[in-house]
């Protein structure tokens, strides 16, 4: 007797014809990865590191992180922390269209490819239940340990756990990100007063914060008190967020390394084929290109030739 079919109900995705799976995805999914249009240079790296976006909140500039996630290409992408702020979504739902965009543009590339590793921090705490599963194409863990092309090991964490804030008065975290709420709002506010007067963007948010973490300073220095943690590891480096401060620093031989934030700076941090790291100010990118694309069109435009007045 000939053996028996497998029952469809009982296949695995594997044994479906690849047509039928192709089909049962969204339709923005199933798209084929193209060049960015209007002009729009791919950045093509190795590997990059985005942290505190904060998605559910006005602060996050989604424009931009949208902008830079359609230009990225990469083989492994690391997501470090505070992407989504559960902080504030318990105390009130915002969750625009172009939120949507920005998780939906995160899933494609792993579609695409693009090893996503999401490492949960303080604000996305909840997602924390989870480390060590797979959803979808994502992977989520508490911390992983990254090896560059030129064979150096980092430690890939949040770094909430070295914060003195966060870790030793808790509540005060939490009063601390509600007035840095307010603060973000009134950066809004005063740069679109800014812009009214042809002024460029100037984050008075970031200049209060920097105070304010001056203040603290003796209390907690982050960034020694986390190179020394990856020292402890015997790793070369460690990669981290939190703190909404790019920089990339030596203490002895551990390199330490802050990819920014998506909610003032629009910073992120990049892997080159060759190992070299590098912080990239999307931000200061995009007004250079907006610059460029005037002074283009600028030039385009025909000189106007005088009107002749007869004497």
């Amino acid at each position: 007797m000939a053996p028996s079919s497998t029952p469809v109900s009982r296949r695995s995705p594997r044994d479906l014809p690849h047509t039928r799976l192709v089909a049962a995805l969204p339709e923005w999914l199933r798209e084929t990865e193209t060049a960015p249009v209007d002009g729009r240079r791919l950045l093509e790296v190795r590997t990059a590191w985005i942290s505190d976006i904060h998605l559910g909140t006005a602060g996050c500039n989604a424009e931009l992180l949208l902008d830079f996630l359609k230009s990225l290409r990469c083989d492994t992408l690391y997501l470090v922390g505070d992407i989504i702020d559960g902080w504030q979504l318990r105390k009130g739902w915002y969750w625009p269209p172009r939120h949507n965009d920005i998780v939906r543009r995160v899933l494609k590339l792993a579609k695409h490819g693009t090893h996503v590793v999401y490492i949960p921090g303080n604000h996305d705490e909840m997602l924390r239940d989870y480390c060590g599963l797979g959803f979808g194409d994502v992977t989520v863990a508490r911390e992983a340990i990254h090896e560059t092309a030129d064979g150096r090991r980092l430690l890939v964490i949040h770094g909430d756990e070295f914060d003195g804030v966060v870790l030793y008065a808790r509540w005060l975290a939490f009063l601390g990100d509600s007035a840095y709420v307010l603060l973000l709002k009134a950066n809004r506010l005063f740069n679109a007063v800014r812009r009214h007067f042809g002024l460029p963007y100037w984050s008075l948010s970031a200049h209060v914060k920097k105070k304010v973490k001056n203040a603290v300073a003796f209390i907690c220095d982050f960034e020694e008190v986390v190179a020394h943690a990856a020292a402890e590891r015997h790793v070369d480096g460690v990669v981290c967020g939190h703190i909404h401060s790019a920089e990339i620093r030596q203490f002895g031989d551990i390199t330490y390394y802050n990819d920014g934030d998506w909610v003032e700076s629009c910073t992120a941090l990049v892997e080159h084929a060759d190992g070299r790291m590098e912080i990239i100010d999307w931000a200061e990118r995009a007004r250079i290109e907006a610059e460029a694309k005037a002074e283009r069109k600028r030039k385009r435009q025909p000189a106007l030739i005088p009107e002749l007045v007869p004497a």
